[in-house]
């Protein structure tokens, strides 16, 4: 089943395609996230095939998917969203605190995770943060996720200097370069700089591959 919602005509709200096999949860989740005035539900789905194609055709800054699902699960759709270069960041909601799952999702490219007990304003604030660039972990999986990373073989991870690993960070925090710049009294211009080189290093091309990328490599802890 694939719902779909009138469009506001406000086009500074969050675009957003919504995706939980459980039409009640669906249903508080869009009352949250319509309620707060700041998002709008282009469509909803309840099966990960169906999420792909309202992906594709909406193309929303943000789907918010269920984990699991009956055909394809939420890291499937990351993959797919990945694969295909679409615009929108996935942020999972997830009932259970599975640290392997959190670390293959976040490897995969999700924006995000969030449990789906957490409260409106949060998942809200998931939301936005996704939207505007940012990886959204909450406390309660962090710690599990540290020790997820911990018990996997690393890499030998390259050697960055202090300034880096300090932007490295800041990014994990979902802040972006004019954020980082601002924390570090520092000039937008050598925050990019920094980022550069730690983008060279680990061999990727932006922010969120670069967390994704050090978390692998155990370069987060």
């Amino acid at each position: 089943m694939v719902k779909v919602v009138a469009m506001a005509s406000d086009n500074r709200l969050i675009s957003v395609v919504l995706v939980d096999d459980h039409p009640m949860f669906r249903e508080g989740v869009r009352r949250a996230l319509t309620l707060s005035g700041r998002i709008e539900v282009l469509a909803e789905a309840d099966t990960g095939r169906e999420a792909l194609k309202a992906i594709a055709e909406h193309r929303p800054q943000v789907a918010v998917v269920d984990v699991r699902m009956s055909d394809l699960d939420g890291i499937a759709v990351v993959r797919a969203v990945v694969r295909d270069s679409l615009p929108t960041r996935v942020l999972l909601l997830t009932a259970f605190e599975d640290s392997s799952l959190v670390f293959e999702a976040i490897q995969e490219g999700a924006a995000g995770y969030i449990l789906k007990d957490a409260s409106r304003t949060e998942i809200v604030e998931a939301v936005a943060r996704v939207a505007g660039g940012g990886t959204v972990i909450p406390p309660e999986l962090a710690t599990g996720l540290a020790g997820e990373i911990r018990g996997r073989l690393k890499d030998e991870g390259p050697l960055l200097t202090d300034r880096e690993h300090e932007v490295l960070k800041l990014f994990a925090e979902g802040m972006s370069i004019p954020s980082v710049a601002g924390r570090l009294f520092l000039a937008p211009s050598t925050v990019k700089s920094h980022a550069q080189r730690l983008y060279t290093k680990l061999g990727v091309s932006d922010r969120a591959a670069a967390v994704a990328e050090a978390m692998r490599r155990g370069l987060l802890e």
